[in-house]
């Protein structure tokens, strides 16, 4: 009889969870993900009663951040994060022997996580060292754009941006006067450049201030449509792989 790796899902998005079993059973026919829960709580009582040889576990969970999971229970199974902020933190998880992937998950990049947990001849991982890891580090984000208005240059205070969007390769930085400038910066760099808590990016297209937003609506495969202010002449709908880290940047 064939012996099964178990494997734990930790994630408070079914789609996320779903498509990472999915990957997962792909990639590795001799894993079973045998457990999924999506909270602290849920998972607490699962590890209580249940044992894993591997836990995937969003950082982010619907009722608090994952790691107060390790105050709670003994965790003794590997465990690899996921997370859909590339916070400059979450790459020190490597230095202490913790392995992480970012959403949304490629396949590639989970089969190496796999590899490397096949390949694991180490003691324990300290989880502890998550708390040291993740400390408030004092940073400074962009506070100004300087921008160019015919023969004229423009500062504009980053609090007064609405949103940036590309558009056939160029990047837009409108104004919550409805003022637009081309700005000689990727949606990327920007997006490492500004404050997490007051922009994020929605999609592949467009990073927003929370300023902008007018109205939600319930957008088809749990999406969020958005109307924006100032209006825009285009669909402004969060994509499907970003809408969980959506709703819970809103509720921070």
């Amino acid at each position: 009889m064939k012996t099964y790796k178990k494997v734990l899902i930790v994630e408070d998005e079914q789609i996320a969870a779903s498509y990472l079993e999915k990957l997962i059973v792909e990639i590795d026919p001799g894993l079973q993900v045998i457990g999924r829960t999506d909270t602290v709580k849920a998972t607490v009582e699962w590890l209580n009663s249940h044992a894993a040889d591997l836990i995937f576990m969003d950082i982010q969970l619907a009722d608090d951040i994952s790691f107060s999971i390790f105050d709670k229970v003994d965790v003794t199974a590997p465990v690899i994060f996921t997370t859909a902020f590339d916070h400059y933190a979450v790459k020190a998880f490597r230095l202490k022997g913790i392995d992480y992937l970012l959403k949304p998950i490629d396949k590639n990049e989970l089969a190496d996580a796999l590899q490397r947990f096949r390949s694991m001849h180490v003691d324990k991982v300290d989880y502890s060292a998550l708390l040291e890891i993740l400390q408030p580090v004092s940073r400074s984000y962009r506070q100004r754009f300087l921008v160019q208005q015919g023969t004229e240059l423009v500062a504009v205070q980053a609090e007064d941006v609405a949103y940036f969007y590309a558009e056939d390769k160029v990047v837009f930085l409108t104004s919550l006067e409805g003022k637009s400038y081309i700005i000689d910066q990727t949606l990327d760099a920007l997006e490492s450049d500004l404050d997490p808590s007051r922009f994020y990016r929605i999609n592949r297209k467009v990073l927003l201030s929370i300023n902008s937003i007018a109205q939600m609506h319930a957008y088809s495969k749990s999406r969020v449509k958005l109307e924006l202010h100032p209006p825009v002449k285009f669909d402004t709908i969060v994509s499907v792989d970003r809408s969980g880290g959506f709703k819970k940047w809103l509720g921070r």
